[in-house]
């Protein structure tokens, strides 16, 4: 046999050739029918490796294995190395957190022998992410492993008291990130003495996390539920080590909320030997103390509380011993202890959380921490909150007569077209972060009658309409709308035609700002009796102006307020014209917020920028005059837990149709009576006030519809004022009351359809 035929056989490249997988930095595995696997090709995406354990076998310095989704019910052994400047990787990359099919499960849950779902062995240089790892020994095992890290991954499994994951002695820089670890009742990480380096960070941890004598030991935001066991052990001479930023609860979990532990159990938050405190470093930690046992065991002394232990040891310092599953005040969850306080500069940090969410700044929560001063502690960000407001202008940015917001062409809209307006980066909004804006849109010169839809840019338009008009009428209404990809968009239905459109920036919702607290709705205006104009009673002549106190009046603070949302109404009109709503003490703007033909009664909502405490009316129009009436929905300030989530539309009711709820007739198709309310649920989620447009429509005789928390007293206050047969809409902010619910007073004597939909919440 030649030399050459020798090579062939053995299958060893001969000098100047290289393997079929060392021409490529990918492999990839695919055992799904249709795939063409085979664990006797190369592993090319044509031609994958039906088992993960094949492509290991072949795996070379700075190849990544691709994994696609599946069950490999194998034990996955590595023992190839890459180097520190080339790892190998092994990666499932498509990865859907919605999607719980979506995953790649390694190793047999029905193996006949004990066996690890993923073992190292003597390999270096390795890095996994993203997998299910079963194992009925330790599901994971570090066996004289260097330079390994695995991330993303899930383990279940183990015999009773094995760990779920276990670095044995004569491994380092064993790093177990960002994943969730549990499957029997013993630890969730064990390190095993002589092991060096470990890094454990942002894990969910289920029971608990010991390390036996492991020097270097770096144990950093990961969240412990130990079911009653002691929650992190640092024992023997686990010297230098790093405990930060991890959420402990020792209590019994079984059922929410923890409950105490029984006399006799080892629960104690956090042990550190004696041999390793001298050189331990531990702060930022959140230990629950409702297990019952003590909070701390330092060199053999327990402590119950931080103070003591701080005192004692001068460790601790930014350490709670607090419930981390309850609100710290009281009143909301955002403001637990673990949140927005992490030290960012500990080691081991990584930017996303177990589920693979990223670092958020809680907007209602006070930055606590170090670095960007907002990463939660422990294995979970915190994502359950909207966005605040800030208010900007009001500032015109679209006009379709003048060619504002449409790159210059001057141009109604016509039925059945659309407009994209870039917002974001735009009359002083940021470039990015942008999740809402409010918006005073206006509709003029329709040519025929229609309806305008605002909705987020790139989604499906919604069944919802923020305007309704008929041919020849100025209308207005305040819109708050979801920004996609720094757009919104507006559409014009209806009747052949075309309307020009106008949009005043109010404000925007983002991840900086004011907080909104629900005030009302409360009369703070009406010139017909002298309410907020110090008595006088007298119309708004045009040209003329009412600065009106808003500070201090109904429920709004004496300071701090940044803004207001007001619904206002005028009547009594003698002539056309405008109404605008600005900031007291400022330039008057090129924008109005209310459109009149004579005689007619309308309303609008406004949310204004508030100045030393005042904002101010201005009537514009040829000649005449008008009453104004206004009355607050509602203030921005620094204060409070609010934050806003931008919704749907969704549209909740429609009283033209049967309504149904689960597949469920919960009413009839009908009327609003005159004199009655409708009563119903604005949302299925808790919250504390609710941002709806509300249109009337078929009103049997002129009236006024009211908005209120269902279970309250009714107020002297309105939200829409109509005439017999208009449809008119309105935005309506308003409080959440028993049962979630709201309720709509129809204050005619004739009966009234009502169409209904939900644009975004407050919430705590």
């Amino acid at each position: 046999m030649t030399g050459a035929a020798l090579l062939a056989a053995l299958a060893i490249p001969a000098v100047g050739q290289v393997s079929a997988n060392a021409a490529t930095t990918d492999l990839y595995v695919n055992n799904a029918a249709g795939a063409h696997c085979t664990n006797g090709g190369t592993g090319t995406q044509a031609a994958p490796f039906c088992t993960v354990q094949a492509a290991a076998d072949v795996s070379l310095p700075g190849q990544t294995v691709h994994i696609s989704r599946g069950d490999y019910p194998q034990k996955l052994k590595l023992t190839r190395s890459g180097t520190a400047d080339a790892p190998i990787t092994f990666v499932h990359t498509t990865v859907d957190r919605d999607d719980s099919d979506d995953r790649v499960s390694i190793g047999n849950p029905d193996a006949p022998t004990p066996e690890n779902g993923l073992l190292v062995a003597g390999a270096q240089h390795i890095r996994v992410q993203n997998l299910s790892i079963t194992g009925t020994l330790e599901p994971i095992l570090f066996d004289h492993a260097t330079d390994v890290s695995v991330t993303r991954a899930n383990t279940w499994g183990g015999y009773e008291g094995t760990a779920a994951v276990r670095v044995s002695t004569g491994s380092s820089k064993v790093t177990i990130a960002g994943s969730q670890l549990g499957g029997s009742d013993g630890p969730g990480v064990l390190v095993d003495e002589g092991a060096t380096g470990t890094v454990v960070s942002t894990n969910q941890v289920d029971t608990r996390i010991v390390a036996l004598g492991s020097p270097g030991t770096v144990v950093v935001g990961n969240t412990v539920q130990s079911h009653c066991n002691d929650g992190i052990t640092l024992a023997g001479a686990s010297t230098d080590a790093v405990v930060e930023n991890n959420v402990i609860d020792t209590g019994d979990t079984a059922d929410y909320p923890t409950k105490p532990c029984k006399a006799g159990d080892s629960d104690t938050g956090l042990t550190i030997s004696a041999a390793a405190a001298p050189t331990a470093k531990v702060d930022y930690n959140v230990i629950s103390p409702t297990s019952g046992g003590p909070a701390y065991d330092w060199a053999g002394t327990t402590y119950k509380d931080r103070a003591a232990f701080t005192t004692a040891t001068g460790q601790g310092t930014h350490d709670f011993v607090a419930d981390p599953t309850m609100p710290y005040d009281g009143k909301s969850p955002q403001i637990a202890p673990w949140v927005d306080s992490a030290d960012e500069n500990a080691p081991g940090v990584i930017d996303l959380d177990a589920w693979g969410w990223p670092t958020l700044d809680d907007p209602v929560v006070p930055n606590t921490g170090t670095g960007s001063g907002f990463h939660d502690r422990g294995a979970m960000e915190f994502q359950n909150f909207g966005g605040v407001y800030t208010p900007a202008g009001p500032t015109r940015v679209l006009d379709t007569r003048e060619g504002v917001g449409t790159g210059g062409v001057k141009a109604p809209v016509h039925t059945g077209s659309s407009v994209d307006l870039q917002l974001a980066g735009v009359a002083g909004l940021p470039a990015t972060g942008v999740q809402a804006v409010t918006l005073n849109v206006t509709v003029a010169k329709p040519s025929s009658g229609g309806f305008l839809t605002v909705f987020p840019h790139g989604a499906q338009r919604p069944t919802a309409s923020n305007l309704n008009w008929t041919p020849g009428t100025t209308i207005a209404n305040l819109v708050t709308v979801p920004v996609v990809d720094g757009k919104v968009s507006f559409y014009a239905g209806g009747t052949a035609g075309a309307v020009d459109v106008i949009a005043d920036l109010a404000g925007y919702y983002s991840a900086k700002g004011s907080v909104f607290t629900s005030a009302g709705p409360s009369r703070v205006l009406d010139t017909r009796d002298g309410t907020g104009t110090g008595g006088v009673k007298a119309p708004v002549a045009q040209g003329g102006a009412v600065d009106l106190q808003v500070a201090g009046v109904k429920g709004v603070p004496a300071q701090g307020v940044t803004a207001v949302t007001l619904n206002v109404t005028v009547t009594n009109p003698v002539g056309g014209g405008f109404l605008t709503v600005y900031p007291h003490g400022q330039e008057r703007p090129t924008a109005s917020n209310v459109n009149w033909t004579p005689g007619t009664t309308i309303a609008n909502l406004v949310t204004v920028p508030v100045i030393d405490g005042k904002v101010s009316f201005y009537a514009g129009g040829p000649t005449g005059s008008v009453d104004v009436i206004a009355d607050v929905a509602g203030y921005y300030s620094a204060k409070g837990y609010n934050t806003y989530r931008p919704v749907g539309p969704w549209r909740i009711m429609d009283t033209r149709s049967d309504q149904y709820e689960e597949g469920e007739l919960i009413r009839k198709a009908g009327t609003v009576a005159p004199g009655a309310t409708l009563t119903l649920s604005a949302l299925p989620v808790p919250a504390t006030s609710v941002v709806l447009n509300v249109t009337v429509t078929q009103p049997a005789a002129g009236g006024f519809l009211t908005a209120y928390p269902a279970g309250a007293q009714r107020p002297l206050a309105s939200n829409i004022n109509w005439t017999p047969g208009q449809t008119i809409p309105n935005q309506v902010v308003v409080p959440v009351g028993a049962n979630g619910k709201v309720s709509f007073y129809n204050g005619s004597k004739g009966a009234v359809h009502l169409v209904i939909d939900v644009f975004g919440y407050q919430a705590l």
